[in-house]
């Protein structure tokens, strides 16, 4: 019976401990949403740098 409360506690805590501090290192997906392209401010900058770019090529 001593033995059966040990492994339950050693699983208990090594669940909690996996919760806190295994589940970030583990590669789980972080829990904020995912940026849309035109709300993605680096997006929107590349955007307009290729867009002066082509501006310029076509003018001359």
């Amino acid at each position: 019976m001593l033995y059966l409360l040990a492994a339950i506690g050693a699983l208990t805590i090594a669940v909690l401990l996996w919760r806190a501090f295994g589940s970030e290192r583990v590669g789980v997906a972080s829990r904020q949403a995912p940026i849309a392209p035109d709300d993605d401010p680096d997006f929107l900058r590349k955007l307009a740098e290729e867009q002066r770019k082509r501006k310029k090529n076509e003018d001359g």
